[in-house]
């Protein structure tokens, strides 16, 4: 306790007393499940945020890693490493369209660092867009994608210049697109996320993608999609914007990126976005990005999605998923307000954030983990990795039955008492 931050840990221990957990020395490998050190077992259905689309330490990403810290863990940055040009080739590969040049980091938030400058690079803006409900990280340039004043508030006069619109209101981007255009408040970009995952999975519409592709090309912006948390086949498709058949300028890649093993991201762009960081290399440089431990591991991430089809497992899993967790809330309407997401990364909605509190710790309690959202507290995001069996999940929706079923019966003793 002398060590851990004190908020956080107080927060942890009012969700439950079993709040630490050991997932790299027990469970089920490539599976859903954990092990706490207290040796209580657990269905992951919060997947690290979005990490573990493999599983936990599948053994085939496991294996590639620790193969190649037999050979070289760290590279010289000096040196051309055939490994990171070998995982640029197959991202670009699996990418939508035509990007095709990748920059690697460590994170997401690194990620959108990246497609953030070189928006400003291949523009010569410094305006973007977002929207309202937004999570694009927390370190200062993707903070200042992310749209909620709590987390904005005490960097504020440190932020880039960031105008954010409400989601899915194509008339008010139209608007801002033509407005900066006649004010000369050019706009070097325009960040989406396809399902906005701690903003409390909020979709885009195809329609709202597909217009934000068109005001892009017509004003001279790029279109950034921030896929850290919705690609790898999170959502039923290998990216987000594949829903819309739509292809940014620049894309974020992060968490599940890395198998579950490694911390890995990427930001890959388009030949034209690429040109001025052609012309100077050294503007954009990382010590430990596309290191050869995190390559291995992207590597073979990419491979077990697509050999094992992890893509559509995410559909057709998610699709029977969200049907239970809509009978759910029909069940319970007046604690569950909406049950809603894509593929795997759905999530229900409560009429109130005591409800999402009592629903995770009563789920948690039961051998189930989920979480809130960091934007919207309101929402519980259900991510598990794409391997979650059927079995498993139907043992997840029984939980959240009695879960739900306990929180009536309070709700019912308290207004018996009134």
């Amino acid at each position: 306790e002398e060590n851990v931050n004190p908020g956080f840990l107080e927060y942890r221990k009012s969700v439950s007393e079993e709040h630490t957990a050991v997932e790299w020395i027990d469970g089920e490998e490539g599976g859903a499940i954990f092990r706490s050190m207290k040796g209580n077992e657990y269905i992951d259905c919060l997947g690290g945020f979005g990490i573990y689309n493999v599983g936990h330490r599948h053994p085939k990403v496991v294996a590639a890693v620790r193969a190649q810290l037999r050979k070289q863990a760290l590279h010289s940055q000096e040196l051309l490493d055939p490994l990171r040009a070998y995982c640029a080739h197959l991202l670009a590969w699996i990418a939508p369209g035509n990007l095709q040049y990748s920059f690697f980091t460590n994170s997401g938030t690194e990620s959108v660092e990246a497609c953030l400058k070189m928006a400003m690079l291949s523009t010569g803006r410094t305006h973007f867009v977002a929207t309202t409900g937004a999570f694009h990280g927390k370190t200062m340039g993707s903070l200042s994608g992310t749209s909620k004043a709590a987390y904005r508030n005490p960097f504020r006069g440190a932020l880039l210049d960031f105008t954010h619109l409400p989601l899915n209101d194509i008339a008010a981007l139209q608007a801002h697109f033509e407005g900066s255009e006649f004010t000369g408040h050019h706009i070097a970009g325009l960040i989406l996320e396809p399902v906005q995952g701690e903003g409390g999975i909020n979709l885009c519409t195809n329609d709202y993608m597909r217009k934000a592709r068109e005001l892009c090309t017509k004003y001279g912006a790029c279109l950034i999609f921030d896929e850290v948390q919705t690609g790898m086949g999170r959502t039923g498709k290998m990216w987000g914007c594949d829903h819309a058949n739509v292809v940014p300028d620049i894309m974020a890649v992060g968490k599940a990126f890395g198998g579950g093993v490694m911390p890995v991201g990427a930001c890959i762009g388009t030949a034209k976005v690429w040109e001025k960081y052609i012309e100077n290399p050294f503007l954009m440089t990382t010590t430990f990005g596309g290191n050869p431990l995190a390559m291995a591991a992207a590597i073979s991430a990419m491979e077990v999605v697509h050999s094992e089809g992890l893509v559509q497992q995410s559909k057709d899993k998610g699709d029977y998923f969200i049907y239970r967790l809509k009978r759910l809330q029909a069940q319970f309407p007046l604690i569950v307000k909406e049950a809603r997401g894509i593929g795997l990364m759905l999530g229900l909605e409560f009429h109130t954030n005591e409800f999402g509190y009592q629903f995770s710790s009563g789920t948690f309690k039961r051998g189930v983990l989920v979480s809130g959202t960091l934007v919207n507290a309101r929402v519980v995001r259900i991510e598990p990795p794409l391997t979650i069996t059927k079995e498993q999940i139907e043992h997840v929706l029984d939980v959240m039955k009695e879960t739900l079923d306990e929180m009536e019966a309070e709700q019912q003793k308290m207004a018996s008492k009134m």
